[in-house]
């Protein structure tokens, strides 16, 4: 599956950023694409779903033989990962909360490893897929915007909860009509915090959803040299792990201050 395979550059590139996507009839294109809201991406589904499988049934096998003695590989790798998260989650929640720190957890695990399957050759699982009828296969779970504005949704929709469950719903609307004029500008306050509130899941989706991207698109480029894609190859993986595991943790700690804004009340 290449330039050379019998793709041109600019289908070889189209190739590897379509989703492998099912959807009704009437919301296909003259192509047989599917568009539209109701389009499911198989791919994106699949893929992110047996990785939050493997990750978080590994970790279950590990906590039920976990000992309290000398810690083996693994059960030791696993508690210095959940040591680091739970001491970001202390040092920036400040509320009583069992929920932040599992949520912290599942989002950092979860998103590295989504992340990480960009580092898999490019064309390595397509060929895989295509060698068993499937078209097309999108590996890197976090290039679909779909996955990373869900994501996103999501942790709004929990701190709308965490808002209502911490300050009650008349503190929670004293503060949105109050903060940070004051009662008297009531109008204003509503328009700066709908903005400020639409802005998190919106800028948290797009700036892990554009790295990966683009660091996925890298790859597919450095992919049309061939033979000579190597030179290339080697040192921008190495340097994008350090991308894939920062977009992670960027992704657990505004997630964490999300919830620890929403526990705080002025």
């Amino acid at each position: 599956m290449s330039a050379e395979g019998g793709l041109t550059t600019t289908g070889y590139i189209q190739h590897h950023l379509t989703n492998l996507a099912v959807c009704a009839d009437a919301a296909k294109d003259a192509t047989g694409h599917c568009h539209g809201f109701w389009t499911f991406h198989l791919d994106t589904l699949v893929v992110s779903g047996l990785l939050g499988l493997l990750a978080f049934g590994l970790m279950a096998k590990l906590a039920s033989k976990a000992t309290a003695g000398v810690p083996g590989g693994w059960q030791n790798f696993v508690e210095m990962v959940i040591g680091m998260v739970d001491q970001q989650v202390r040092d920036t929640f400040h509320g009583k909360s069992a929920l932040v720190t599992p949520l912290a957890i599942t989002i950092f695990i979860w998103v590295f490893l989504m992340n990480a399957m960009d580092l898999i050759p490019v064309d390595f699982l397509p060929i895989a897929a295509a060698a068993v009828g499937v078209p097309y296969l999108k590996v890197v779970p976090t290039t679909d915007p779909n996955l990373t504005f869900a994501m996103s949704i999501s942790v709004f929709c929990i701190m709308l909860w965490m808002n209502f469950k911490v300050k009650g719903f008349g503190g929670f609307m004293h503060e949105v009509f109050t903060a940070p004029f004051g009662a008297k500008l009531a109008p204003v306050n509503l328009i700066f915090r709908i903005v400020e509130d639409i802005a998190k899941p919106i800028s948290l989706a797009l700036r892990l959803f554009g790295n990966m991207y683009a660091g996925e698109m890298v790859f597919i480029l450095i992919a049309l040299l061939g033979l000579y894609q190597l030179p290339l190859a080697l040192p921008w993986a190495l340097f994008h792990i350090l991308i894939i595991t920062l977009q992670a943790f960027v992704f657990m700690m505004l997630t964490i201050v999300y919830m620890s804004m929403a526990s705080e009340s002025h």
